[in-house]
């Protein structure tokens, strides 16, 4: 190999470095676009801080939804949200929650997800008959985080708007 061909990838590389992996906090921002959007501040209904803690961590919902199942997610109730980190976009998702009906077609939707993984840990439980212990502990807490969503659709209050937006 030429000693000016790899001189060259060298400043290639270090040009790449400097402008995509700065360390700078100022220069963070230009990296991540997600990092000031406005909309990501905007208030959210309270279920779902609580519903993002534990859907999205497998820990306790046994599943791992993916920024593409929630962006599918999204698209099956006809909303549109970009691509963000995975609680940004479920954040997105319940941001202008007013009716119940929302709710259920959202949480029939993720329910679909989730049992899409059920049947996975099924197949791979009868595959792998020793790994069937964990598969079945996984199993367990997906349908333990479904009825949740049956239980947060009962509590929650739908607002109806009115005329004066400082009526509460």
């Amino acid at each position: 190999m030429n000693q000016h061909d790899l001189s060259d990838l060298r400043a290639e590389f270090d040009k790449f470095v400097k402008d995509k992996c700065s360390l700078e906090p100022d220069e963070k921002q230009m990296q991540n676009p997600d990092v000031g959007d406005k909309e990501d501040e905007e208030p959210v209904p309270q279920f779902v801080d609580a519903l993002t803690s534990r859907l999205l961590a497998p820990a306790y919902s046994g599943v791992y939804l993916s920024r593409l199942d929630i962006k599918r997610i999204a698209e099956a109730i006809d909303e549109s949200i970009p691509i963000k980190e995975r609680v940004k976009m479920v954040r997105a998702l319940f941001r202008h929650t007013t009716k119940k009906e929302y709710l259920r077609k959202a949480f029939s939707e993720i329910d679909k997800h989730i049992n899409g993984r059920i049947v996975i840990y099924q197949e791979l439980s009868e595959a792998f008959p020793a790994s069937k212990a964990i598969f079945d502990e996984h199993t367990k807490k997906a349908k333990k985080t479904m009825k949740m969503f049956s239980t947060i659709i009962e509590d929650f209050e739908e607002i109806e708007p009115t005329s004066d937006p400082m009526f509460v």
